[in-house]
């Protein structure tokens, strides 16, 4: 006889936010990289700032979700717990959405060359940034802020 999974796993939701945050991680990275290269980025060029905030970029992209798959005893014990971490980036999430709302809701915006052809605004651009932020941040809020329950049997 097989034994039955409890329904309710408590790790299951710090996957669904590491895995979450990646996603968002990686179109920050690729929007950011396509606008580097078009000489609107951080910097307005492919300067060592600009260079720099992709390299930072990819470094929480790699260690955000890694503290969040799994306890880190180290992690834990000299820094945050999971959940607090979790909250913390959560935080910084809404501060990102906040800012690139404002984007979204400003009167003119400029527009840069689109991966597939013609050109794309900024607020498009955002709009869509705009989403995936807040998809992610819902699921790392969800690890961040739900009770540790006990498995139904």
């Amino acid at each position: 006889m097989i034994p039955e999974r409890p329904r309710f796993d408590p790790g299951d939701r710090y996957r669904d936010a590491a895995r979450a945050y990646v996603v968002y991680g990686i179109v920050l990275e690729l929007g950011g990289l396509w606008l580097e290269l078009h000489g609107v980025g951080a910097r307005g060029s492919m300067v060592a700032r600009g260079i720099g905030f992709l390299v930072m970029g990819l470094v929480f992209l790699v260690g955000i979700p890694y503290v969040l798959l799994h306890r880190r005893v180290w992690f834990e014990r000299w820094i945050l717990s999971r959940r607090d971490f979790a909250r913390v980036v959560a935080a910084f999430m809404a501060y990102r959405a906040y800012r690139v709302l404002g984007v979204v809701l400003a009167p003119e915006t400029a527009s840069v060359a689109a991966p597939w052809g013609g050109e794309i605004t900024y607020r498009v651009g955002a709009a869509v940034f705009f989403l995936v932020t807040i998809v992610a941040l819902l699921f790392v809020a969800i690890a961040a802020w739900t009770a540790d329950q006990k498995a139904i049997d």
